[in-house]
Order: C-alpha cells, then sequence, then structure tokens
C-alpha cells in the first residue's frame, strides 16, 4: 500500500474555512487512535467492520450536532457550514478507505494496477453540503477494476450504507469518465467538480489533467449549449415565475442556477474558487458580491429546511416558511409577520440570482456559441435602429456607454427600442442599466421626455409585460416609481395569491393586454366589449400599477394606495380629472369583487348600493376591466366561469340601474316577470296546477332565483307528500357548479341540515338560498363544488339523497360526522386569520347581514348555520367567498319574528356564540 507523503492526498488540501475549529467536528487522529486499539481485540473482518461503523456512527452524529449548534448561534453564516458537514463526511470516507485499505484489504506490495483514488464529486466534490445531502463519490482506478480494487469499493460502500449515509457512487478508469463524459452532460458536468478526498493522490491528478486537456477543452460552445437548455427544461418544471412555495434548490433564482452560472464560467476559466471570476471579468465586483450573498442565504435557507425535517427536502413549503423564519432571526412588525419579512428576502435574492445569472449566461453564450452561416446574414435583413443603439449577436446593445450614460433617459430608451424593435436586450446594455440606476434621479422622474416613454412602454407597444418584468428586474421600474420598491418580491403569506405582489401587479397589466388584443374575447365578452367601445387606456393601465402598491404596512392597502396614487399620478403628467379616477380606482378596486362575492346580487339593495358608490357608467366600466384582471392575476386558477358570472350579472344589473334608474330592478316588477316566464316555460301544464304553483310563493322568492331554478321546484313540488323529501342535482357548466335542489317540509335548522349531509358527501358551498313557501315547505337551492373547484358530480345524487335522510331522521349526527373530517392539513396551520364578526342592517331592505371573516375549514359552514339555527335564527340565504385558507361567509337572516337584529346586545349575543363555535371548530380540526 502506497504510504509515502508524494502519493497521498491529505486531510487539509479539502478542509476550507469552517463554522467550529475541525477538532471539534471530528477529531480524525482521535478517532484513528481509538480504532487502532480497538482492532487488537477484533477476531475477524465482519467485526472490525461492525467496530468501526459503530465508533463512526456516534462521530456523525456528534459532528453534526456541533454543526447545527455553531449554525444556530450564527444561522446566515451558510458558507462555513456547508464546508464543515463537507469536512465531516472527508473525515468519514477517509476512515472508512483507511480501514478498508489497511486493515481489510491490505496489500504489502501494490502492483501499478493495484491503485485507487477516492473522489467526490456534484455538490460534495465543491464542498458544498447541506445536513441532508447525499455522498457523490467516483471509485477511480488506472485500469480496469482489480479483484482487490473491488473488494476495498465493496467494503467501503458497506460501511457507508451501514452508516445511513445517501451514497450515490462510480467506478471507472479515467478513459470510462472521458467517454461517458462526453456522452452524457450530467457526469460531464459532476467531472467538472471533481475533489480528490483520500488513495493516490497521482491517479487523482491525471483525471484532472486529462480532463481539461481532452474533455473540456474546445468543447465551451456546447456546453454552454446543454446547460441553458437544461436550465430551461427545469424552470418549465418548476414554474417560469417566483412560486410562493419555492424550490430553493432546483426553483427559478434558486441554488441550481447560481450552480449553472460557475459551471459554466469555470469551464472556461478554469478556475478553483467563485472569486477568481473578478480577475477573469466575469463578474464585477458588485456582482460578485451579490452572488455570494445570494448564494449564503439559499443555503442558509437550506441548511434549516434538512435540519427541521431530517431529510433532503428542498421545497419552502408553507408551515416550513415560518419555522425557517424564525431560526433566521426574522420578527414580526407592525402590519407584517416574520415569514413575510423572511420571504420577501428570500424572492430578491432568487430575482437577483435571475438577474445575474441572465446578465452573465446572456454574455458568455454571445461570446462563445456558434454564429450563423455567413450567407443568412447576409440575406437577413438588419433592423433599423435609432440613433446610440446597435446590434450584437442579434440582441439589443448600446453603441458607446459614454454617450448612453450621458443621460438618464437612456435608461428607459433602451426598454422602449427593444419593444418597438421586437429584440432582446444584450448582456452588456442590461448591465450597463442595473450599474446606473443612481442616473434615474427627481430631475428625470419629472422629465415630460421620460414620462412619455415610460406610459409609451404601457400603452403603445401591445407587450407592456415584457418591459415591466425587465424594468423590475433591472431596478429600473422601482428606481422610476421609487414608491412601487417596498412591494418589490413582497410576498403575501397566504394559500390565495400565487406570486409576490409586484408579480401579481405584472400579471394583471398582462390580462390587460391580452384582453386588448382580443385574445380573450370569449372567455371575457364583458371587458372585451368595455375596451372595444373605448376607456381612458392611461387611467386604467395607471391605475392597475399602482392598485397594491399600498400593501405591506398595518393600514388598509385601499386607502394608502390611494394616498400614493394622489401623488405618483400628477408626477406621470394626469389630468386633475384622470387623477382623481386614479385614485377611486385604486381606493376601491376590491369594492365590486367584495360585492359580487360576498353579497346577494339578486337582493336589488346591493345593486342599487354598488350604483351609487360607482356613479358613473364610465366608472363601472373602468372598475369592472380592473376587477378581472385584478381577480385573473392573483394565480392560473383563481378566475372560473363561478366568479366570470357573479361579475357579469352585477355588471349588468348596475348598468341598468344608472342608465334607467333604481326602478329597472323594481321587486314587483321583477316578481310578475318571473311569473310570466314560469307560466310560459310551462305551457303543458293545467291552468289548475300553474295557479296552484304561482301563488305557493311569497315574493322574495320570484325575485331571488332565476327561471331556470323556478321550473325544477315547480316540478319537484307538484303532487308532493307531507313526509317526501325530493332532491335533483343539476349541472350549471356555465358557473363551474351544479345546483342542489331541495324540497321537503318545512322545520327549524332545515339550512343547517342540509348543509351538513351537503358537507359529508364532499361537496363545497358557494352560494345558497332557501324559501319557505305559503304551504310549508322549504325550498332551498345550493350551488355547490367539489374539492378541486369543479362542479360537484351529479352522479352523487342517491349518495346526497341518502345522507340527507339519514340526516332528517338523526340517523347520521352532522357534527359528529363532519368532527373526524375537518382535519387542517399540517402544512397549511402556519396561516392565522383573525375572526371578525359584522352586523350590516342596511345592505339589504328585508335581512340583516352577518358577515363572519375566518379561517377556512372543511365543516365550518355547518357550524356556523347550526349556532344559527340553535340560535332560533332563519337564514334565508347564505354566500360563501373564498379566499385560499380565508372565507368570508355571509348571511341574510331574520329573528323567530321575521325581524332585523337591531339591539346590539343581540348582536354581541349572537357574535359570541358564532366566536365559540369557530374556536371550538379550530380546536378540533388541529388536534
Amino acid at each position: 500500500m502506497p504510504d509515502s507523503k508524494a502519493d497521498r492526498i491529505h486531510p487539509d488540501q479539502t478542509v476550507g474555512r469552517l463554522i467550529c475549529p475541525a477538532d471539534d467536528i471530528l477529531n480524525e487522529a482521535a478517532l484513528w487512535q481509538r480504532l487502532d486499539g480497538a482492532f487488537e481485540d477484533a477476531k475477524d473482518a465482519a467485526a472490525i467492520r461492525k467496530l468501526t461503523v459503530a465508533e463512526l456512527r456516534a462521530c456523525i452524529k456528534a459532528g453534526r450536532t456541533r454543526i447545527a449548534e455553531s449554525l444556530a448561534e450564527a444561522p446566515l453564516n451558510a458558507h462555513p457550514a456547508t464546508a464543515a458537514y463537507s469536512h465531516l463526511t472527508d473525515c468519514i470516507v477517509r476512515c472508512v478507505h483507511r480501514v478498508a485499505t489497511e486493515r481489510l484489504h491490505p496489500l504489502p506490495v501494490p502492483t501499478k494496477s493495484e491503485r485507487i483514488a477516492v473522489i467526490a464529486v456534484g455538490g460534495y466534490g465543491r464542498g458544498e453540503m447541506a445536513p441532508q445531502s447525499d455522498v457523490d463519490l467516483l471509485f477511480l482506478t488506472p485500469y480496469k477494476i482489480t479483484p482487490w480494487a473491488e473488494s476495498v469499493i465493496e467494503s467501503m460502500l458497506y460501511m457507508l450504507w451501514d452508516l445511513r449515509l445517501k451514497v450515490g457512487h462510480a467506478s471507472r478508469t479515467i478513459d470510462d469518465c472521458l467517454r461517458l463524459g462526453r456522452e452524457d452532460y450530467t457526469i460531464r458536468t459532476a467531472l467538472l467538480e471533481q475533489r480528490p478526498v483520500c488513495g493516490d493522490a497521482e491517479l487523482a491528478h491525471d483525471l484532472d489533467d486529462r480532463l481539461w486537456k481532452d474533455l473540456f477543452d474546445g468543447t465551451l460552445a456546447e456546453f454552454i449549449e446543454a446547460k441553458l437548455a437544461e436550465r430551461d427544461a427545469r424552470h418549465v418544471k418548476q414554474g417560469q415565475r417566483y412560486v410562493v412555495e419555492p424550490n430553493v434548490k432546483e426553483g427559478k433564482g434558486g441554488l441550481r442556477d447560481l450552480q449553472t452560472l460557475f459551471w459554466v464560467a469555470k469551464y472556461q476559466y478554469r478556475v478553483a474558487h467563485q472569486s477568481e471570476l473578478v480577475s477573469k471579468g466575469v463578474f464585477t465586483e458588485d456582482e460578485f458580491e451579490t452572488f455570494r450573498d445570494a448564494e449564503s442565504f439559499l443555503w442558509a435557507v437550506r441548511c434549516q429546511l434538512h435540519l427541521l425535517t431530517n431529510r433532503p427536502s428542498d421545497q419552502l413549503s408553507f408551515d416550513l416558511q415560518v419555522e425557517v423564519a424564525d431560526r433566521l432571526g426574522f420578527r414580526d412588525t407592525e402590519g407584517r409577520r416574520a415569514v413575510e419579512h423572511f420571504m420577501q428576502a428570500y424572492f430578491r435574492h432568487a430575482t437577483q440570482v435571475g438577474d445575474l445569472t441572465r446578465i452573465v449566461l446572456t454574455a458568455l453564450e454571445a461570446q462563445h456559441l456558434k454564429k450563423e452561416p455567413r450567407l443568412l446574414r447576409i440575406l437577413k435583413r438588419r433592423r433599423k435602429l435609432k440613433h446610440g443603439f446597435v446590434e450584437r449577436q442579434g440582441r439589443l446593445d448600446v453603441a458607446d456607454e459614454a454617450a448612453f450614460l450621458s443621460d438618464g433617459l437612456n435608461l428607459l430608451r433602451v426598454f422602449e427600442e427593444a419593444l418597438r424593435t421586437g429584440m432582446l436586450i444584450h448582456s452588456h446594455a442590461m448591465r450597463l442599466v442595473s450599474h446606473n440606476l443612481h442616473l434615474i434621479d427627481d430631475e428625470t422622474r419629472q422629465n415630460k421626455e421620460a414620462i412619455r416613454i415610460f406610459l409609451d412602454l404601457l400603452l403603445k407597444h401591445g407587450n407592456p409585460e415584457r418591459a415591466l418584468r425587465r424594468m423590475n428586474e433591472l431596478g429600473v421600474l422601482a428606481a422610476f416609481i421609487p414608491e412601487f420598491e417596498p412591494i418589490v418580491a413582497m410576498m403575501q403569506f397566504n394559500m390565495y395569491h400565487s406570486y409576490t405582489v409586484d408579480e401579481h401587479t405584472i400579471q394583471v397589466i398582462s390580462n390587460f393586454a391580452q384582453i386588448e388584443r382580443h385574445e380573450l374575447d370569449d372567455e371575457l365578452p364583458i371587458s372585451s366589449e368595455i375596451l372595444d367601445k373605448g376607456v381612458n387606456r392611461k387611467t386604467l393601465m395607471v391605475a392597475m400599477l399602482l392598485h397594491d402598491i399600498g400593501k405591506g404596512r398595518s393600514q388598509d392597502h385601499s386607502v394608502l394606495g390611494a394616498k400614493i396614487a394622489r401623488k405618483v399620478a400628477p408626477r406621470l403628467g394626469m389630468t386633475q380629472r384622470e387623477c382623481e379616477t386614479v385614485e377611486w380606482l385604486v381606493r376601491y378596486h376590491l369594492l365590486m369583487s367584495d360585492m359580487a362575492q360576498k353579497r346577494d346580487i339578486a337582493d336589488p339593495r346591493t345593486v342599487q348600493d354598488f350604483a351609487k358608490a360607482v356613479r358613473s357608467v364610465r366608472r363601472l366600466d373602468l372598475l369592472t376591466v380592473l376587477t378581472v384582471c385584478d381577480i385573473r392575476g392573483v394565480g392560473p386558477d383563481t378566475w372560473n366561469n363561478w366568479k366570470a358570472t357573479l361579475i357579469r350579472t352585477l355588471y349588468n344589473q348596475t348598468r341598468r340601474v344608472l342608465e334607467d334608474g333604481t326602478e329597472a330592478l323594481n321587486r314587483e316588477s321583477r316578481g310578475a316577470d318571473s311569473k310570466r316566464a314560469l307560466r310560459k316555460a310551462l305551457a303543458d301544464w293545467k291552468p289548475k296546477d300553474l295557479k296552484t304553483e304561482t301563488a305557493r310563493h311569497y315574493d322574495a322568492y320570484w325575485q331571488g332565483l332565476h327561471v331556470s331554478a323556478h321550473i325544477v321546484f315547480a316540478r319537484l313540488l307538484r303532487d308532493i307528500p307531507d313526509n317526501e323529501v325530493r332532491i335533483e342535482l343539476e349541472p350549471d357548466q356555465d358557473r363551474d357548479v351544479t345546483r342542489a335542489y331541495f324540497v321537503l317540509a318545512d322545520h327549524p335548522g332545515i339550512f343547517s341540515r342540509l348543509s351538513g349531509a351537503l358537507s359529508l358527501v364532499g361537496a363545497n358551498i358557494v352560494d345558497a338560498r332557501t324559501y319557505t313557501s305559503k304551504d310549508g315547505y322549504a325550498t332551498a337551492c345550493f350551488w355547490v363544488q367539489d374539492a378541486d373547484g369543479n362542479p360537484f358530480d351529479v352522479a352523487k345524487q342517491k349518495r346526497l339523497t341518502q345522507m340527507t335522510h339519514k340526516i332528517l331522521k338523526g340517523e347520521v349526527v352532522a357534527r359528529e360526522a363532519i368532527a373526524g373530517r375537518d382535519k387542517i392539513k399540517k402544512r397549511e396551520r402556519a396561516f392565522k386569520v383573525p375572526t371578525t364578526i359584522t352586523f350590516d342592517n342596511d345592505g339589504s331592505e328585508i335581512y340583516t347581514i352577518i358577515e363572519v371573516d375566518t379561517r377556512d375549514r372543511p365543516g365550518l359552514l355547518y357550524d356556523l348555520t347550526r349556532t344559527l339555527a340553535d340560535a332560533n335564527v332563519y337564514i334565508a340565504s347564505a354566500v360563501v367567498a373564498t379566499y385560499g385558507e380565508q372565507v368570508v361567509d355571509s348571511f341574510y337572516v331574520k329573528d323567530m319574528f321575521g325581524l332585523k337584529y337591531y339591539a346590539e346586545h343581540k348582536q354581541d349575543l349572537l357574535a359570541g356564540k358564532l366566536r365559540t363555535a369557530i374556536e371550538k371548530g379550530v380546536e378540533r380540526a388541529t388536534a
């Protein structure tokens, strides 16, 4: 066995700066001394392996504990921590190798072929390991593997596996490495980061030389192409945008993006450390600092994820975000939780990673990728560019740096020229912009030409999303509108919003542009018609840009946003009337959504109150488009046909009131129209039966339901015996719901019991109406969906009927049956939603509206309706609006005497009972 100092890899070659002293992690000399003494009593190889594993298992536990303690004291000190975990692994691998070669399979006089080098590859090769990272090893031999080498490798692997390490391994010769590296870019990348740990130093050195000489040299262009394709595929899989539950390793702006950048740069310059890339011109000093800061933060997050879950978890799920934020030292402040501060920091680092990788990789790609054939370049028509700009490698660049930087307006002009020509911006120009944001000062912000360029970017070229996203990523948007800076990368810690606030804003504007391009005519006919008719596009665009600019503070973001809009809009050169409209739109941008989703729009008072607030068709049009784009911009699955129907109905009815007056919604005329429509639909009925049906209902029934529901109820009520329950499920595909109709003899608590039956068969109620006929029958209509927001399956009608009968007969007690099904998932328990209960006696002429805003969970609606029923509250209708983990249940109610709840002490008593029901339900759901 070779033992000269010249041909062995030494520990000090592999140790970087550690988070605590190396001997505190694992003292190799002391370890070997203990093992050496223990081996004296070992009878055979099995005993040696057993002793080794037992000792090393204790060392691993102690070493990991020591590193974790040091990391707890300095949780953001990530680089020394990852180096420490790598060092601990090196010590273990070296010890196992030494036991295998010196004790289990000693070779007194080894031949030249009986050599082995143990090489760390991948992340372990870089010397960066999280607590639960894999141990990737290459066992390198000079020629075809010998029986001795095979025995050594086998013994090492068995010991490493017995230590419960996750080992990835390969046994190869140098020629094998070269051949496989040519065929597979994943293997080639792993070899790029190879680092010798122990064994034959000469063999390891030969591998390094051959890799650079025979594999890496001259193949940079193809490597860049492969890595960029790999990155693009990864982003498609993980998501092109910064998502609210990011993957720290593989997600956009994650560690893999940083590693890709370093791989490409290392491949070109053969550097050992990132810091060398500054002298090579790959990074500026500022860019390298950004790189290291982002890398350190992401590694700190990843280490905490592994420590919290005790597994290689890289997904920053909602429940883990709260715990990681606490471990990294983030704290609550007024208006924002610690987790929101943490996630904003995370997304800012991720965004910087995205910017940096885009700029550097684009520059390297432009330098080294294959050029087009000369003939194609000649035949290709050259774009006519404005003065000061040139085309380089097919991208828009700056002709003269000094001239470009002499005028701050050029930092805006480059985006205008990119949109005008459809060209991508060259990395050189992106760097110039991001490094000189100070040129956009107050004078530039008030410059009429700067304002003209900015508004043209939003309104003129048909693709405002592209300009805004690039401006935001490079910091130009926040530089031009400083009030936008606080919401950059701001996460809203809830399950409703899929994007950060700045990305949501861009998504809203993107939806507006899609409507303008007639891409959503079928899906959004009202909005498309409004824009075709003509609106003040500038007013609407600025309102969309500013609608959430007040978020993240303790004050209502709509109120604060309106104050900010009052300052920003005049600065953008808007007239007084335009400024007032922008301010109003920002202040009331949630009004239409709230009215449509939290109130009964079949109640004329809802529409009348909304019309009073809007005051004109012009404002109604603007608010409708803003509302639609805002809801659609929340997330890819937020908008659905149910919401579309609510918004469309509210728009049409409000427009009628604004154009024809409140008489357009007169209750009496609506009731007469409904009866006429029913007689026409049931023309084949006998006049006597028709008269019975139209006379048996009170006015509210005729005014609150569509004729299609009247037809179903008429059929179900016809000749119904006193003790029969009739149920029908009818799909309503236009609204993405199923209508569940119930007809039965009325009795107290019927609404609650039917809600319980629906809940127990898996139906989510989004809207409900219940009426009592003059002859004592309850007619209840529920609009229901399944757990995924799709129409409830009508094939479950038999099951629903059976469950309803069991509940009405007392065979199933809904409260007890639901108790085992309303558990809140672990990843969703981190969300805090304060409970707010309000009583509104002005929103309806007949009813008191009780609005309960609280944490959603299965069985909540049943708990609330049961509580109201027990208090002798008559529920006429319920409207359910869900926002991720938050729900707003609005009940239109009367007391047992048919009166509103005016008395404050009655309101307080009822609110107390509802709060108690909610609190008990939460205890049950989180037990």
